[in-house]
């Protein structure tokens, strides 16, 4: 039996993660995730399992949801347990000059991930 790389396993559980928000779709973002992983954000703090991870997602599906958002991604490198994306975007909230995510990823499960962005409120 071929084992899966430490990259392709990483790969999969992004690829999952992006299409996910991509979709909206909480449950599916969630299942990324257990009760001990931690996501730390520049803009917003840091969440600590689901119930917390959830209201971080809450707050983001609501502003990505609205009309008019335009979102890019302009890399994507994984390596090993490791995976990282550059991206931007503009709400109609928000301008997101520049924002990098770095995803820990362990047993299919995001352990550790950090958000860093550059936001500039539009109001």
């Amino acid at each position: 039996m071929a084992s899966t790389s430490p990259s392709a396993a990483t790969e999969s559980v992004l690829d999952h993660h992006l299409d996910a928000f991509a979709n909206q779709n909480m449950e599916e973002v969630l299942a990324d995730y257990d009760d001990d992983s931690v996501v730390v954000t520049n803009t917003s703090g840091t969440f600590r399992g689901l119930d917390e991870i959830r209201s971080l997602f809450e707050g983001l599906f609501a502003e990505f949801e609205q009309e008019g958002v335009d979102f890019h991604l302009d890399e994507q490198v994984v390596e090993d347990d490791i995976a990282y994306i550059v991206w931007h975007a503009e709400t109609p909230d928000n301008t997101y000059e520049f924002a990098t995510d770095t995803f820990h990823v362990r047993d299919e499960t995001i352990e550790t991930q950090t958000l860093a962005a550059v936001v500039t409120p539009k109001n």
